[in-house]
Parts: C-alpha cells; sequence; structure tokens
C-alpha cells in the first residue's frame, strides 16, 4: 500500500526518537489513529481518559525526561481539552508539541461539524510556532521545525493536519520553486556563554558581597553542581524556587529550601538579610520575596535573555546556559573563609527541619497532613520521582518533602492548574519505567480528573519495569487552598456550598481496578502504609483522612494576613475553634520548639 501522509507524520516521529503519543481519538484524526495499527504502534499510542490528561501526561514525560512531548488530539472538542495542558508546558518552559486534526479541507468554511477555527485558538499558546499542513509536500518541514522550535525555546509548537489530508498518498518535497525540503532529525546543542568581560563584573560583585544568598530554578538543574561550588566559595545559602526543587539536595546544610508563599522561615531570612543575590534559571514572579529594591547587589543568569533583569534591579545579567556560564566564573570567585553568615545559615537551617519534624507530629483531627509528607520523606528511595498537584497539599510538598540522592520532583509551577498530578505521574512512569513515581494529590484535584487517570494507570502498568505508582490523596472534603485563601486573603469566613466536596471512599474506587489501597484515619498507620505500598509491587493508593484546619501558614504571614484570617472567623467561619486551636499550636512550634 502507498504510504499516506498519517503513515508519514508516524515515520517523523519515529525518526525524532518519540516513543509515545499521549492522545485521544477522533474522526479527525482517524488517518492518522489508522497509522498507528499500521505502524505496529509504533510510536505507542497512550490513550488518556480526556485531551487534557493527554497533554498534562506529555508536559510529565518532557519534564521527566528532558526530550520533547507529543500529545494527540482531534479536531473541534479535541484541540479546546489539550489547552489547559499546553499553557501548563509553555508556562513552565516545557517542549511540547501537539498533533491536532481538523475537518476536511472540502468542508472548511461551511459551519461544518466540529469546525473550529484551530489557528486563534492555538496562536497564544503554540505562539513560537503554529502551522497548519494543506499539502503533503509541506509536512516534513512543517513538523520538523515544530519539533526543533519546542526543543530550542523549551515551549509549545502546533501542527495542524485536516482529516481528509491525512488519508491521502505522501509525496515528499521536490527540489523546485515553492517547495520548502527538511534536514533529517536532530536536536543539536548550543551552549552559550557570556562574555568575558561580564563574566568578570559578575564575579566582583559576588567577590565584594559578605552575605550572598543564590536562588536556583529548574534552569539550573544541570548545574547542581557548579552551583555547589559557588556556595562553598562564597559562602552562600541557596534557596530553590518550585519548580527548582529537585536542583540541589536538602540534605546539604546551606540549602535553606523553597521560596515564596509556599517557602521556608530560612529562606525568607536569606532573602531578608542578604547583601548580594546571584539567581540561576530561575524566572519566580513574585518578587516580594525577593530581598528589598536596593539592599542587595545582584546578578541573574538565565539562558533566556528576555527574562534577565525582569524580576529584581540587577546589576549584572548574564544571558548563557547556566552550566557553562557558572563553569566560567567559578575560577574568578574567591573564596571566603568560615563566616558567620554561613554559620547563621546553616543554624536557621537545622533549626527549621527541627521545626518542621515538630509541626508534622502534632495532633490533628484524625490525621496531620503534614505529617502525611514527613514519613514519606523519609522513606522515599534515592531515584524516586515525586509529583504534586495544586490545592494545600503544594505546601507540604513544598516545606516538609526532603530531596536527597537522584530523586526529581514538579507540579505545575506558573499555572498552578489543578488535576497535573495524577497525569504528571503516567508520563514520569513511561519516561522512567524502572523509577518508582509518587503522586501527591488533593481530593478535589482526585474528583476533577485523577480518579479517571486510575484507569491509564491500571491499563498500562505491565509496560514499566517498576510498576510502583503510589496516589497519595489527601482526603479533607474541602478545596482547602481556596478556603483558606478566603480567610487569609479576602477576610471571608469558608463558604460551604462552594468549599465543602462530597464524600467517597478513593481506595475502594483504586481497589476496584487493582490498586493495593491502604485507608488511613490514625496518624500511626502512616509509616506502614508507606512501608507497605513503596516496598511493593505495583500501583498502590493511599486515602489518608486529613484534618482541613493544619493551617499552611507562611513563615512570614503578614500582618494584613493574620488581619484578614481574625477577621474571617469573626464573621462565623463553621470551624472557627479548630481552626484557632491548630493554628496556634502550629505556629507555636517556629517559637518555643517541643510545645
Amino acid at each position: 500500500m502507498a504510504e499516506t501522509v498519517g503513515d508519514q507524520v508516524l515515520r517523523r516521529l519515529r525518526e525524532w526518537d518519540v516513543e509515545q503519543v499521549f492522545g485521544y481519538p477522533g474522526d479527525g484524526i482517524n488517518g492518522i489513529v489508522a497509522a498507528f495499527g499500521e505502524a505496529d504502534n509504533r510510536p505507542r499510542f497512550v490513550q488518556s481518559r480526556h485531551e487534557e490528561m493527554s497533554a498534562f501526561s506529555a508536559v510529565g514525560y518532557a519534564k521527566f525526561s528532558g526530550n520533547v512531548g507529543v500529545c494527540l488530539a482531534t479536531s473541534g472538542p479535541g484541540a479546546i481539552h489539550l489547552l489547559n495542558g499546553l499553557y501548563d508546558a509553555k508556562l513552565d518552559h516545557v517542549p511540547v508539541v501537539a498533533i491536532v486534526g481538523q475537518t476536511a479541507r472540502t468542508a472548511m468554511g461551511g459551519s461544518y461539524q466540529q469546525e473550529v477555527d484551530l489557528q486563534p485558538l492555538l496562536a497564544d499558546v503554540a505562539s513560537a510556532y503554529l502551522v497548519e499542513v494543506n499539502t503533503a509536500e509541506q509536512l516534513p518541514n512543517a513538523l520538523d521545525r515544530a519539533m526543533r522550535t519546542a526543543w530550542a525555546q523549551r515551549t509549545v509548537t502546533a501542527v495542524i493536519v485536516p482529516g481528509d489530508l491525512q488519508e491521502q498518498t505522501y509525496s515528499p518535497p521536490q527540489h523546485e520553486f515553492k517547495h520548502v525540503p527538511s534536514a533529517p532529525p536532530s536536536t543539536p546543542r548550543s551552549v552559550a556563554v557570556p562574555p568575558e568581560d561580564e563574566i568578570a563584573r559578575a564575579a566582583e560583585v559576588l567577590n565584594a558581597g559578605e552575605r550572598v544568598a543564590i536562588l536556583v530554578g529548574q534552569g539550573a538543574r544541570n548545574a547542581a553542581h557548579e552551583v555547589s561550588q559557588v556556595a562553598e566559595l562564597t559562602g552562600a545559602g541557596v534557596a530553590k524556587a518550585l519548580l527548582g526543587k529537585d536542583v540541589l539536595s536538602d540534605e546539604l546544610p546551606y540549602v535553606t529550601g523553597s521560596i515564596g508563599l509556599l517557602g521556608t522561615r530560612p529562606t525568607y531570612e536569606l532573602m531578608r538579610d542578604c547583601d548580594t543575590l546571584l539567581i540561576v534559571g530561575s524566572n519566580m514572579p513574585y518578587s516580594q520575596f525577593l530581598p528589598e529594591f536596593g539592599q542587595a547587589r545582584a546578578v541573574q543568569i538565565d539562558v533566556d535573555a528576555g527574562v534577565l533583569g525582569m524580576r529584581y534591579p540587577t546589576e549584572v545579567n548574564l544571558a548563557g546556559e547556566s552550566k557553562a556560564t557558572l563553569r566560567a566564573l567559578l575560577p574568578q570567585l574567591q573564596r571566603k573563609n568560615a563566616t558567620s553568615w554561613r554559620s547563621s545559615v546553616e543554624s536557621n537551617v537545622s533549626q527549621w527541619w527541627d521545626t518542621m519534624r515538630q509541626q508534622a507530629m502534632l495532633s490533628a483531627e484524625p490525621v496531620n497532613p503534614q505529617r502525611v509528607v514527613h514519613e514519606l520523606s523519609a522513606r522515599l528511595p534515592e531515584d524516586a520521582i515525586i509529583t504534586a498537584d495544586s490545592g494545600s497539599s503544594t505546601n507540604w510538598f513544598a516545606r516538609n518533602l526532603r530531596i536527597r540522592g537522584r530523586m526529581r520532583a514538579s507540579l505545575s509551577g506558573t499555572l498552578a492548574t489543578m488535576g497535573a498530578g495524577v497525569p504528571y505521574a503516567i508520563g514520569a512512569k513511561f519516561a522512567h519505567p524502572g523509577r518508582p513515581v509518587v503522586a501527591l494529590v488533593g481530593d478535589g484535584a482526585m474528583q476533577m480528573n485523577g480518579l479517571t487517570e486510575l484507569l491509564t494507570i491500571a491499563r498500562y502498568r505491565e509496560l514499566w519495569d517498576d510498576q510502583r505508582l503510589v496516589v497519595c490523596v489527601f482526603h479533607n472534603d474541602d478545596l482547602n487552598q481556596v478556603t483558606w485563601e478566603l480567610r487569609a486573603m479576602g477576610g471571608a469566613p469558608k463558604f460551604e456550598e462552594s468549599q465543602n466536596l462530597p464524600d467517597m471512599s478513593y481506595a475502594a474506587f483504586a481497589a476496584a481496578l487493582g490498586f493495593d489501597t491502604v485507608s488511613i484515619d490514625d496518624p500511626e498507620q502512616l509509616g506502614a502504609a508507606w512501608d507497605r505500598v513503596l516496598g511493593g509491587r505495583g500501583p498502590a493508593l493511599l486515602d489518608v483522612r486529613c484534618d482541613p484546619e493544619v493551617p499552611p501558614i507562611p513563615p512570614h504571614a503578614t500582618l494584613e494576613q493574620m488581619t484578614s484570617t481574625a477577621e474571617a472567623l469573626a464573621k462565623g467561619d463553621p470551624n472557627t475553634w479548630h481552626v484557632l486551636m491548630q493554628g496556634a499550636k502550629t505556629k507555636l512550634q517556629e517559637f518555643i520548639p517541643g510545645r
């Protein structure tokens, strides 16, 4: 049989070493779906329960593999469903290519079924490269440019292929007028290093500093060793943006943990007291958590020159790849001998982890959610991958989880969308089928889409060398993060009609799919439960009944936030007394250890 355009799409993806495509079928992509059958399912078609989940899984795969993630959806509603996952990729700078069907060219403009004008729909999310392929000869160049652009710019690109074209015989571009050829698939890696004089200026700033702070983001992930060397030479403490949580081990005594509203007290103190700041591979948007403007001289390193100086008035901006730039910088840094600054940082970090342990061990009704992550953290294999969803459980992921060894961890950072935790974990398993994966997910996100993606896990588990994929549900029957935001930011009591969730057994649902399950309503059960599922051989789910009134109080809570919370409780919050008690004893641990 003659090769079709749909066949060529898959052939080109194989040449790009794409091993799986996350998608959902529909008649707008029938020609491509049929090609999977003809190609013996190479690359593998991974069927999610919803196109948004396909996009999220592609994002998770790309984050944890370092390769381009590919998702596939039909025309009209399929393309629309992809959008949230694609925006997650764009905002977190993750390379994802979306291949989308379209109504037949003969019907375009005729208000045909499922006809949506896809180019304006996708124009923002795929602004780096978006093309509709209308002749077979266009295809190689279009698909190659989408892959190369996604890779080079760490962003989203999209290729629209009308349904009738997919079924037509493929003919390659010719060496003639108005045909555009394409080179064989490749991803050349360029290493950008700033000019020597700029490196020297950066070194002068860092050498002059007496209290140096470093902030790393996901852009520093390949430069962990170099960041550590800079920290050792300068006596700096190192804080981590949430997307950079797995850049450095939390066992290093000068690593202060997360920054921001979900951050730690030692990071707050590091930024409050430093006189010099080095930002590496981070575009963390909340500048109020950085030093006061004018307080610190600052240097920033980023491969994207467009974000330099965007969050803080930096004195020296180095447009370059993190690892190569730091390597060029290191020989010009002067070693600072043991300083009171470094000693203070390390003391703050040590005290903070003691506080975290004490807060996690506080009683609650029935289980303190902090303890869930505390007990997990000590038991995680050193090659584990951890995904988190958006919600109050994200606080405990950010503060209580200690990264070490080869652990990887991520979540929806800039978009902070609910529903990414479980599909991220699926993407992680396809990226690393031999490593255990843990997803930390609130019950709101589980009801939104996590439950249905348990079906996807059950379907594909046999493909993974290590079948351990553990989903931990923080079960509190409350959309808890928003409840706390209402209290702390809006001065409004909990509105039960919007905040309460219908109760259900997540364990019973998962058990019906063949998961190992544990239902927990006693904190003393947590350790054994984690030992059981992490020592198991297959997918598992922990259904943990958590106290919704354990407050995610930032270590640097403002007077305005505390006043708003007090106002909310005074207005008749349904759980006022319990909220007050849990908040008081939680905060007390920071000032009177052991109480």
